[in-house]
């Protein structure tokens, strides 16, 4: 697969993830989104750094793959939290939580 492919597929990944953001909202679906759009930003990153023969990009690759777990473990924990104060698992319900 080519590097333009690869950028192709990215964006159409990432494109994904931004209408799973907007169009949902259950705070699972949307760290799902999240983590879409992360994984996509990986793949660019990934594929113009095979294209231009750098081995950096995978080292980049690897520490944002371990960033988006910790982020997605913190997020779910979160979650979890909210869920068992509000019962309830719509982000609408879960922004009354700031007063």
């Amino acid at each position: 697969m080519t590097p333009g492919r690869l950028l192709l597929l990215s964006f159409a990944v990432f494109s994904v993830g931004v209408f799973g953001v907007l169009a949902r909202r259950h705070a699972i679906a949307v760290l799902l989104s999240l983590e879409l759009m992360f994984n996509a930003a990986n793949l660019a990153i990934l594929s113009v750094a095979w294209a231009r023969g750098l081995a950096q990009g995978t080292v980049l690759v690897l520490f944002g793959i371990a960033v988006t777990v910790a982020e997605v473990a913190v997020g779910l924990a979160l979650f979890l939290l909210a869920e068992r104060v509000r019962r309830t698992a719509t982000l609408d319900d879960l922004s009354l939580l700031r007063g």
